[in-house]
């Protein structure tokens, strides 16, 4: 399947169609959100911790862009050693 095909999500009227491209985005964007929160980081806090550009977060999270594949990587380390990841960012 082409990642521009359009596919419905019927859960909710009010809901448009969304392509799978757009959708992989959406979701990415909220597994970062739920990190920040998790971490109890706010946008500012969550980019300066781990030296992400804070508009970049922007844009992940609200499934504008796709993070670039190191990005993904980084923020696995992140989810999985966040204070380690923080200490070492820090050094």
């Amino acid at each position: 399947m082409n990642k521009e095909t359009m596919i419905a999500i019927p859960a909710d009227p009010n809901d448009r169609d969304v392509s799978v491209a757009g959708l992989e985005r959406g979701l990415i964007g909220r597994r970062i959100r739920r990190l920040r929160h998790r971490l109890e980081l706010s946008q500012e806090a969550f980019a300066a911790t781990y030296s992400i550009p804070v508009a970049n977060i922007r844009q992940y999270e609200i499934g504008r862009h796709m993070p670039p594949p190191a990005v993904r990587a980084y923020l696995k380390v992140i989810e999985a050693e966040p204070e380690t990841v923080a200490r070492a960012v820090a050094a």
